[in-house]
């Protein structure tokens, strides 16, 4: 398996550690506020084995990573779903497995990159009905197949409003997520990974058709602790294209 390296660009922020919930009130969900906000909520979707998802996909600064992403169902039981990830690119070459228990319940799947995570509960990624307005905030217990480790995700959500979003696969009506997260790496010399998403879900895919991804964690014990963090995410996705299942 061929993996993205960190990023390490640093730059200086307050002094202070944010948590989730500090994050969320720190961002405002300004962008999830702008006009367009209110709307009929965007009801959970019914899934076909066959539904396909491309998106083009980049991951860093100077010289980003760049690989194309597939994903598919590839089943569908009374357990629910399973989706074959996969991503190809000059130095990507990553193919894995989620299952999905419901739409937006997540049994076993990525949440930072191309991990693959198991759940003691279902992580809830979409709680549907999506409505404007509508927020959940979930500590969810986890086990990472990367790292062997246990450990704790703390991961919230707020719904905005729609907006129309142009993809190289087309233009649709999406419905906004912003979704803040920390993750569960923090070890002796590094704070936990604190992640600030910004999701597009549009009904007529039964999926996301943008997603962009921000990250960052900060080191323990150095002069400049809790005031520099290093960025170690900042990746876009978009839609390529769309097949639905038979």
């Amino acid at each position: 398996m061929t993996r993205r390296s960190p990023l390490p660009v640093r730059f200086g922020l307050p002094r202070v550690l944010l948590s989730v919930a500090a994050l969320a009130g720190a961002a405002g969900c300004a962008s999830l506020d702008s006009p367009g906000e209110g709307g009929p909520a965007a009801e959970a979707p019914a899934y076909r084995v066959g539904d396909r998802w491309v998106y083009r996909a980049t991951d860093g600064f100077y010289a980003p990573v760049q690989w194309e992403e597939t994903r598919e169902i590839t089943a569908i039981t009374a357990e629910g779903a399973a989706v074959r990830v996969t991503q190809k690119g000059p130095t990507v070459d990553n193919t894995r497995t989620e299952r999905w228990a419901a739409p937006g319940r997540v049994l076993a799947g990525a949440l930072f990159d191309d991990e693959t995570r198991r759940f003691a509960t279902p992580l809830k990624r979409y709680e549907f009905p999506l409505a404007p307005g509508k927020t959940w905030n979930q500590w969810v217990d986890n086990y990472n197949e990367a790292t062997k480790k246990d450990g704790q995700i703390n991961r919230y959500v707020r719904v905005g409003g729609w907006e129309r979003v142009t993809t190289p696969a087309g233009t649709y009506d999406a419905i906004r997520l912003r979704v803040l997260m920390r993750l569960d790496d923090d070890e002796f010399w590094r704070w936990p990974t604190e992640c600030n998403y910004l999701i597009a879900y549009a009904p007529a895919v039964r999926g996301i058709v943008r997603e962009e991804k921000e990250a960052q964690y900060r080191e323990k014990g150095t002069q400049s602790d809790g005031t520099a963090a290093f960025r170690s995410q900042h990746a876009v996705l978009e839609l390529v294209a769309f097949t639905p299942g038979p």
